[in-house]
This record gives structure tokens, C-alpha cells and sequence, in this order.
């Protein structure tokens, strides 16, 4: 069962668009039918539209069964409003089309969704079937187990081991034969995702490139030094898009049945991907849905913690920004799926993008077991990816909105910092925060500039001389004269010399205890970065 919203959200990254009746997208769905000759009672919320003539036929049909929606597959060829049956294409626009698919949802009462023809009936009915009688089995509960079968069955029919991959090189499945099996394909399984050093190679060899323009397979040749026997990939496509790969391991190409099974193995992938994907994204939908009302601070916290399924006790929040030197959108959905992905029982932590920032929000009540989860996370993205990360003091489910903010800013001071440091907690970096408050309010101009630390600055600026540091140094020795000459490296005498002449352009006060302390705070405000 599922909301119509939700179903056309997931659909919509496929292409699907809905037209007309906008106040239905409330709507659950519970029921799936199909078209059915011989049987003219078929009934269900959302009918699929395979064989129909005409768009105005598919709505008609809905109407008949009862459907709050009809997914209608529009014709390859033409943009008119025939379906993939042939039917009426008079070469009109989408605009059109779309226009004419919203007056008719509204005469009938029935929500039309418009399906891209690149993505086929078998693909959109497997998502569209996952969803609605199955959304509550998610790939976060159920696990890809059917892809392991699948890689068995391939491996028996081709006779050589199988690997499936993502687009992104991640093993998703692998078979249990090691026929044709090498060091490669063993070094790919135990890392989990294949070496960059044979990314590197396929590229060179344009494997990739051959994977994502033709659906035909691609033979890659043996090559002793990367510890590669030969193999054939064919890529795993869901319409134009490329969902993944699969990889046989043979001696030469395939010929005949073995390249039609291994051709035919990619599309029932592609179903099982698809699924596990439409599902996984309902899945981090209602996730991102949940972690956003905390973040924003729900009345009832504790009751979106317990549907998160996490345990109340202290919970960190983590915010993290990823990117490439070319690219700062990319590798941040790619943090957004890794951080997602996975048992929904065995992931410590539950997140949501928002703008340009992943949030999680991780039970956790020291900062090094945060710390040891974006350690985790960043290992499993390309090398190429850098990662900052703010991770905010430990906090009770209804103060995670405070909790936000203390990881923002500990973001921001992650960002301004050297490359190789560990990112900061704000129970273990308050005091770095506040100075970074101080600098930004002292930038805007909200510093006094007739105070005494301002005349001690001009002087120095103007005269050469180190009365702004022998300032710092003896309030931060607490007036000890030979600390602060320690600190300086100068004789005591210097130290005693240089606060004389310093009381002689105005009044310094160092022995008002307020005086002194709003001197401290005038000086952290300017520096630069803050101080270990």
C-alpha cells in the first residue's frame, strides 16, 4: 500500500509524469490490475495500460476499473498520444500530449501517469508492483538475495563465474562458481567493488564508455599484470538509463546461446535492480521524511524516533558535504545512497539531504563513534572524493534541532581546516565555535574601533611594534610576567617595558577583571584561526 504522491515521487526519477487531478495524489493504492481480454471485470487502483489503442482508451478503461490512476506508455515512435501498441501519433509536442492526458484525468475522474516509451512495460510494471503490494518489504528489510541467485543461474547456463556490479563498480552479487574465476575477480569480491587500478585499465581500454553506449556485451581481454583472464560485461539499462553491469568470466566472446543467455540475464537484473531501487527509494523517502521533522524540531520527537527504529537514548547529529574538484553534486547523492543503503535494522543512523548537506542523525554518546561512521562512509566513496564533517554535541531526540545547528557549524570549522583533521564534535570544539562566532560578528564591523586592543592594533600597524601580542600573551599568562615573556621569547623586562608605553597611549585597565576579560575576547575575535 501507498500514497499516490509517493508512488509518482519514486516513478518520477523513470520519467513518469502525472497529469490532471492533483488533489488525488492522497490517495492510497492498494490493488495492481492489467487489461485483460477475456475478462472485461478487471478492477485494481492503479491500472497498467498495456494494449491500448489510444490514451483516451486507457483512461476509459481505468474509469471502467474502478482505478484511481492509469500508467499509460506512450509510443517510441512520434510524441503523439498512441501507446506502444501503435495507435494515434500525429507528431504532437509533449506539451501537448501532457495537456490533452490532464483535460481527459479530469473529465474522468482518473489521474493519468504519461511513462517514458524508453523504459519498458516489464521494467515499469516490476516497479510498479514492488511498490504498491509490496512497499513494505523495502531492499533496506529484504536484502538482495534474488541477485545471488540469479548469478548462480547465469553462471550454470554460461559456464564461468559471474559478478554483478553497480554503476558505480560496487558488487552487488556474485556467484558461487569460479569457473574463469582470477585474482581480479577474487580482489573485486573481498573489497566489494573493483580495485581502481582495473578502473583505470577499463577506462583506458574504453569498457565503460562501451557499457554505457551499446546494450550489446563488450569482450575484455586478458591481461596477466592486473591478474585478468578475459571476461564479457554487458551493461544493465533501464530505458536510456545505466543501472549497472554484469561480468562473465571466459577465455573469448561469447557466441550464440551463452551471449543470448548472458544478454538475456542483464534484463532480469535490470527487473530485480529496478525493484530493489523503486523500493529503496520509497524506503529513503519516508527516512528523509522523518529525519527532516527532527531536524526541524517535531512536537513529537520521540514518536519519529521510534518509527526511525532507533533507540532513544543520546543521539548525535552528523552533517556532511561531499564533493570532487569538478563536481560538488555528484558525489554527494552518492554519499546520500551509501549512507542509505543497507538492513534498516543493521544501519546505525538515519539520513536526509537537505540543500547541499547530508544529515544523520546517529545514536551515539561518544564523537569517536561518529567519527568512526564518516570514516566509514568516506571509504566507500571514490578516492576522488573529499569529505568534511560537522558532528554535533550528544542530544535528546526533541533537541535535535539545536543539535543541527552545533553540526553545521562544526561543519563550517571542518571546512576551514587543514586537510587530514579529524572532524569536530561540538561537546570537544565549543570554544573554537564561539571564536569563529566572534571573528564573524568582528568582520561585519561590530568590533569597537576606539576601544584600547583597536589603538594597540593601529600603533603596532603603524610603528612596527608587538604591543597586540605582549597584550595576548600576559592575559593569557594571567599577569605573570615571566610566563609571557616565555611565551614571547623576550626578557621580563621587555615584557614590563612594552605594557608601560602600552598604558601610555590610554588607559589599558589590567586590573579590572571585566576589563580583561573583554580585552581576551576583543583579541580571540581577531585572529585569524583559532589557537591549540
Amino acid at each position: 500500500m501507498i500514497t499516490l504522491d509517493r508512488l509518482v515521487n519514486v516513478l518520477g526519477g523513470y520519467g513518469v509524469r502525472l497529469c490532471g487531478r492533483p488533489e488525488s495524489r492522497s490517495t492510497w493504492l492498494r490493488s495492481v490490475a492489467i487489461p485483460d481480454a477475456a475478462d472485461h471485470h478487471v478492477a485494481g487502483d492503479v491500472l497498467l495500460a498495456v494494449g491500448t489503442s489510444s490514451l483516451a482508451e486507457a483512461v476509459r478503461w481505468a474509469a471502467a476499473a474502478k482505478a484511481e490512476a492509469v500508467l499509460v506508455r506512450p509510443a517510441r515512435t512520434g510524441t503523439g498520444t498512441g501507446t506502444d501498441t501503435g495507435g494515434e501519433s500525429g507528431g504532437r509536442s509533449g506539451a501537448d500530449v501532457e495537456r490533452e492526458a490532464a483535460e481527459i484525468a479530469d473529465r474522468y475522474g482518473v489521474a493519468v501517469l504519461l511513462a517514458d516509451p524508453a523504459v519498458s512495460w516489464s521494467q515499469l510494471a516490476g516497479m510498479v508492483y514492488g511498490l504498491v503490494l509490496e512497499s513494505r518489504e523495502t531492499a533496506s528489510g529484504r536484502g538482495p538475495t534474488d541477485l545471488f541467485a540469479l548469478a548462480d543461474n547465469l553462471a550454470d547456463v554460461i559456464g564461468g563465474a559471474v559478478t554483478i556490479e553497480d554503476r558505480h563498480s560496487r558488487v552487488l552479487a556474485y556467484s558461487r562458481s569460479q569457473q574463469g574465476g582470477d585474482p581480479a575477480r577474487l580482489e573485486t569480491i573481498l573489497g566489494r567493488r573493483v580495485p581502481e587500478r582495473l578502473r583505470e585499465l577499463f577506462r583506458q581500454q574504453q569498457v565503460f564508455a562501451r557499457l554505457a553506449a551499446t546494450d550489446e556485451p563488450v569482450f575484455v581481454p586478458a591481461d596477466a599484470e592486473h591478474g585478468l583472464t578475459g571476461r564479457m560485461a554487458v551493461a544493465v539499462r533501464a530505458g536510456r538509463e545505466l543501472l549497472g553491469s554484469v561480468w562473465v568470466g571466459c577465455a573469448g566472446p561469447l557466441t550464440g546461446d551463452h551471449r543470448r543467455a548472458l544478454a538475456d540475464g542483464a534484463r532480469t537484473v535490470a527487473l530485480h535492480l529496478l525493484r530493489s531501487r523503486a523500493s529503496a527509494d520509497l524506503e529513503r523517502q519516508v527516512e528523509s521524511d522523518l529525519v527532516i521533522r527532527l531536524l526541524e524540531g517535531s512536537a513529537d520527537a520521540a514518536t519519529v524516533i521510534s518509527r526511525l527504529g532507533l533507540v532513544p537514548q543520546a543521539i548525535r547529529v552528523i552533517a556532511v558535504r561531499a564533493y570532487t574538484p569538478d563536481d560538488r553534486h555528484a558525489a554527494l547523492l552518492l554519499a546520500l545512497e551509501q549512507a542509505t543503503t543497507g538492513f534498516g535494522w543493521s544501519r546505525p543512523g538515519r539520513s536526509a539531504l537537505l540543500g547541499d548537506t547530508l544529515y544523520t542523525v546517529l545514536p551515539a554518546e561518544r564523537a569517536e563513534a561518529a567519527r568512526q561512521w564518516i570514516s566509514a562512509l568516506h571509504s566507500e566513496l571514490p578516492a576522488r572524493v573529499r569529505v568534511a564533517a560537522g558532528i554535533g554535541a550528544p542530544a535528546e531526540a526533541a533537541d535535535l534541532a539545536a543539535g543541527r545547528q552545533e553540526a553545521d557549524e562544526c561543519l563550517a570549522l571542518h571546512e576551514s581546516a587543514g586537510p587530514g583533521t579529524a572532524p569536530p564534535a561540538y561537546d570537544e570544539s565549543w570554544d573554537d565555535i564561539l571564536l569563529r562566532r566572534l571573528r564573524a560578528a568582528a568582520r561585519t564591523g561590530r568590533a569597537p574601533a576606539r576601544g584600547p586592543v583597536s589603538a594597540l592594533l593601529r600603533h603596532d600597524t603603524r610603528h612596527g611594534t608587538h604591543f597586540v601580542a605582549t597584550l595576548r600573551a600576559w592575559l593569557e599568562s594571567q599577569g605573570d610576567l615571566t610566563l609571557a615573556a616565555e611565551r614571547l621569547a623576550v626578557h621580563p623586562n621587555t615584557v614590563r617595558n612594552r605594557l608601560r608605553k602600552m598604558g601610555e597611549l590610554g588607559p589599558l585597565d589590567l586590573y579590572d577583571a571585566r576589563r580583561r576579560l573583554a580585552m581576551t575576547i576583543m583579541l580571540a575575535a581577531l585572529e585569524d584561526e583559532p589557537r591549540h
